[in-house]
């Protein structure tokens, strides 16, 4: 009996080639023609940065990169790589014009880093053999290969591995007809019956966000498998959403926490990013990366020099009278 967890869903989810990805127009757009230049001239693609918010295709895009270059694909990520000999091992074992992945880039070590940069730019990798008066430098070649780097803090990137890279790629969250559109096909992969108005009901609480529409899909399947009739129709995502307290906006526990935290115990703001981490029990990472950038994106929040401030859009989603010493902060 094969088990099927969410990690395994998602991998069977995600598309293969580039035109199956669904949104990111103009990512698409600048992707296919530097993908279709590089087939015809032979050679490995430029390196690629992908930047943007958690859950929005980056590894995906990756993976399609090799797919359609027809090359190999090996993925690391910037955390697990902690001495010199494991980033060299990797370089040196590439095949010609393969995809290296680096998931997290902004998190590998400066002393890492600055391999990279010869890899990156000459192919080769100097070593350094020995210690002291007696050390000495060795250089090795690498194959050509094409590094894809995939951030949710560009802004923490060097500058100088960052000018290495020839493509620079933002996603953006994606439109609520895309969402549907992801929930549809999720929905015909994995076999569950579902209409228009419970694709729609899905994707609107998204986030703009496809790993968050793929889970709340699965959510909303184990939902109308036990307590309803199998498929997703409206009623029935409205339940499971309600159930699994997920609002119109996509909201959850935690964004509703952090807002009234900023509202009610700070009065709308301005509050610290570590303030808010302290009094959350969350890391200012994932505050960062993982809720902030859709608050602002709606307009919910704003960040400003002396803090975090709530908008009026935020009061008046908690029916809350706005505190208008805000204005003052601008």
């Amino acid at each position: 009996m094969v088990v099927e967890d969410d990690a395994t869903a998602e991998l069977q989810l995600r598309p293969k080639k580039l035109n199956e990805f669904i949104g990111q127009t103009k990512v698409k757009e600048n992707l296919a023609i530097a993908l279709t230049a590089a087939k015809q001239r032979g050679e490995p693609l430029d390196h690629v940065l992908l930047y943007g918010p958690p859950g929005l295709g980056k590894t995906t895009l990756a993976t399609i990169i090799a797919n359609e270059l027809g090359v190999d694909f090996q993925q690391t990520a910037g955390p697990a790589i902690q001495i010199k000999g494991d980033l060299t091992a990797i370089l040196t074992n590439l095949g010609s014009k393969q995809v290296l992945f680096f998931d997290e880039v902004h998190r590998l070590q400066p002393q890492l880093e600055e391999i990279l940069y010869s890899a990156l730019e000459d192919y080769k990798l100097d070593i350094i053999i020995g210690q002291g008066p007696s050390a000495r430098t060795h250089t090795m070649d690498v194959h050509p290969f094409t590094f894809v780097a995939a951030t949710t803090r560009a802004g923490l990137l060097s500058a100088p591995l960052r000018s290495r890279f020839g493509l620079l790629l933002r996603l953006e969250f994606y439109t609520h007809d895309d969402l549907r559109v992801i929930v549809s096909r999720s929905a015909e992969i994995l076999g569950i019956p579902i209409d228009g108005e419970g694709a729609n009901e899905i994707a609107g609480r998204a986030r703009g966000t496809p790993r968050i529409v793929n889970r709340l899909l699965r959510r909303v399947r184990d939902y109308a498998q036990v307590k309803g009739t199998g498929k997703i129709d409206r009623a029935t995502a409205e339940a499971a959403l309600k159930m699994l307290e997920v609002d119109q906006h996509g909201f959850d526990e935690i964004d509703r926490k952090l807002m009234l935290t900023i509202i009610e115990k700070y009065r709308g703001g301005p509050v610290g990013l570590s303030t808010l981490a302290a009094v959350l029990s969350e890391e200012q990472d994932a505050i960062e990366d993982i809720y902030e950038p859709f608050l602002i994106q709606i307009g919910f929040l704003d960040r400003t020099p002396r803090g975090r401030v709530a908008t009026r859009l935020a009061y008046d989603y908690f029916g809350l009278p706005y505190n208008s010493r805000q204005n003052d902060l601008f």
